[in-house]
């Protein structure tokens, strides 16, 4: 789909008030202070309902469920048989965007770190019922308006375990979210019923339907779409997989819980707000486990990938089920604030640089600093970051000036950023301290930016992205050896390519890209092993024209003053130019330094040398921005050829 179609689609589905998943579901990550604090993810709980599900991370404390159904103050724990408790100073209110928090250890200890998981009612996706047993068979209605594929319930007035219908097993079986047990036989659980798209049946047992018993259930749908511009997408999954590999659900998860069915293991969560192991098996990820109250623990056993996720932590003898929850955001944006940031600083170690997002790619760069280091540095939230070495900046990085493979050490100088599990930045890192800076910071959102993190074949093949656009601007760089950084651009022929991290001209390449053309779903890449080696590990960014947002695009240089018009209202926030006819840098300007009517600071992706301050290469125009006469013609050769990626 390309960004006209998509926007089209917008316009006809408005008066439907399409719903988005980051409408219903948030994974936010917080610092307790010992006190109260207000917690803003953009979750409508107080005039829709839901269910908010808090874990300390750096703590053993309790996981805790507190629903507006029960209403604020009341919890239950996942890893505990416990009967429902008030706690006035854990979860205390409800809100339009969120919720509040007291001073309970469980919720918000000084320095201690947490994670919540908010899952707002709504149709196709998840619901909240309570209800009062009755000791005979019976069936309780819901509002999904859809078939369930898991249903969690809990006694709430006396100890009970929780018992979990899931899809994948018989309806005369059950599993347990308190213990590491194997399913089991139960018909008087679900009375060996499978449930409708307006009721689940219950049977006789206690722990479900003890008569004056009181009861919650968290009841997720599966597959049943009713989301996104056409109303037509699904967000939650409930499936099942046997053995290691790559699970399709269609859809790149944000949010995956598993469970062996026959073997013993624990419960396990994992989020892309975390951290994240990619590939699986590869490097360290996050995980925390519903039926225990330990801290976070490492595990490289998950990693997301575009249409499903990989995992390698069960072995094959080990069929698991699973509840996945789509990525967001899917709106497509209208804003180019929400999606991208520029910013100066002369930061110190762990100074957070606030973008107001989450920040899923970033670049940064010492400006006054020269030398092996000085490079731009890059990092993004798929590839990851090492969370239990926060004295350092141990962040999976790259440098666009280098070909040199992935490097993870926390060696000094330091990487500029690190810490990805932010909702609002990113942290600097120790060798950004006391030094001038600048960094990029970009989003991933429908028809504007992805990035996708693919193992190499060794054969022509293609690459799954999630842009919703096709991709004009493809950056890919190999992660585990040293290879150039190879880029795609709309406005060449499919067999041609550019290296970043050079000053070459456009050299033709077949085997980059298998001389296709990519789609709105997916990429192809030959034999190159620079884009695809057997076993090799790649990373890829990927860029479309949007409207009032960004700009992928070429021209044409006259040596005189060039006006560059993207369609933007209030001028380019970061500009990109390479030439491509000839040798030419790659050269960036931002708004953060200046792009005014005088001298503009630039950076060059390809070297390592200090920012230039004293030229005037570009000047600000309103629906993009301007090319000056004093341009050298590595940015205005007349008759030259150049390419642009410009940002609102």
């Amino acid at each position: 789909m390309d960004n006209t179609t998509r926007l089209l689609m917008m316009g006809a589905a408005g008066a439907a008030n399409p719903t988005y998943v980051e409408d219903v579901f948030s994974t936010y990550l917080y610092t307790g202070n010992g006190s109260t604090q207000t917690i803003t993810n953009g979750i409508d709980l107080a005039g829709k309902g839901g269910l908010v599900w808090i874990k300390g991370r750096s703590g053993a404390t309790g996981h805790r469920f507190t629903d507006t159904a029960r209403t604020a103050t009341k919890s239950l724990a996942s890893d505990s048989t416990a009967a429902e408790v008030t706690e006035s100073t854990g979860l205390t209110s409800f809100s339009s965007t969120g919720f509040a928090l007291g001073a309970d250890a469980d919720y918000s200890t000084n320095a201690a770190t947490y994670a919540s998981w908010t899952f707002r009612k709504a149709p196709k996706f998840f619901d909240v019922v309570t209800y009062t047993g009755n000791g005979s068979n019976r069936t309780i209605a819901h509002n999904l308006g859809s078939v369930p594929g898991c249903i969690i319930v809990k006694r709430t007035d006396t100890t009970a375990d929780w018992q979990v219908y899931h899809n994948s097993i018989a309806n005369t079986e059950y599993m347990v979210l308190n213990t590491t047990a194997t399913k089991d036989t139960g018909a008087t659980r679900w009375n060996s019923t499978t449930p409708t798209s307006t009721v689940f049946s219950l049977g006789t047992d206690t722990t479900v339907n003890a008569n004056a018993g009181t009861y919650v259930a968290y009841v997720f749908a599966h597959d049943a779409g009713g989301f996104g511009d056409a109303g037509t997408d699904s967000v939650v999954k409930c499936g099942t997989f046997s053995g290691t590999g790559f699970v399709n659900v269609g859809w790149e998860p944000q949010w995956i819980m598993i469970k062996p069915y026959i073997q013993g293991p624990n419960w396990e969560i994992y989020d892309n707000m975390r951290g994240m192991s990619q590939p699986a098996g590869s490097s360290a990820g996050q995980v925390l486990r519903p039926n225990t109250s330990g801290a976070e623990a490492v595990s490289s056993g998950i990693s997301f990938e575009a249409t499903g996720f990989t995992q390698t932590t069960f072995n094959a003898s080990y069929p698991c089920v699973y509840i996945a929850i789509r990525r967001g955001p899917m709106k497509t944006p209208t804003d180019a604030t929400k999606v991208f940031d520029a910013q100066v600083a002369t930061p110190s170690a762990g100074q957070l640089a606030n973008t107001g997002f989450p920040v899923d790619f970033s670049m940064g760069k010492w400006r006054t600093t020269a030398g092996g280091y000085a490079s731009v540095t890059v990092h993004d939230r798929l590839r990851g970051y090492n969370p239990f070495d926060t004295s350092t900046a141990s962040d999976r990085w790259l440098k666009t000036a280098s070909n040199f493979a992935e490097n993870s050490s926390a060696v000094s100088p330091q990487p500029l950023f690190y810490a990805s599990d932010r909702n609002n930045g990113l942290l600097y890192g120790g060798g950004a301290s006391d030094t001038p800076t600048v960094g990029y910071f970009f989003r991933r959102a429908p028809g504007f930016f992805d990035v996708v993190a693919y193992t190499g074949t060794g054969s022509a093949t293609t690459v799954s992205h999630n842009l919703g656009a096709v991709p004009e601007l493809i950056i890919v760089k190999r992660r585990n050896t040293t290879a150039d950084w190879d880029i795609y651009c709309a406005s060449f022929a499919n067999t041609e390519y550019v290296v970043l991290n050079t000053t070459a001209a456009k050299a033709t390449g077949a085997t980059r890209w298998n001389s296709a053309t990519p789609t709105s779903s997916v990429f192809s890449v030959g034999t190159s092993t620079t884009t695809n080696a057997s076993a090799g590990t790649y990373i890829a960014y990927l860029f479309a024209t949007l409207n009032g947002v960004s700009k992928v695009g070429s021209y044409t240089g006259t040596g005189t003053t060039l006006q560059i018009n993207c369609g933007f209202t209030a001028g380019s926030r970061f500009v990109m130019i390479k030439r491509t006819d000839s040798t030419g840098s790659w050269y960036v300007w931002d708004t953060a330094r200046g792009i005014v009517s005088g001298n503009d600071s630039y950076l060059l992706l390809n070297s390592t040398a200090a920012e230039v301050t004293n030229t005037d290469y570009i000047d600000p125009l309103a629906s993009g921005f301007e090319i000056s006469s004093t341009a050298p013609a590595e940015i205005n050769a007349n008759g030259g050829s150049f390419i642009f990626l410009a940002v609102a």
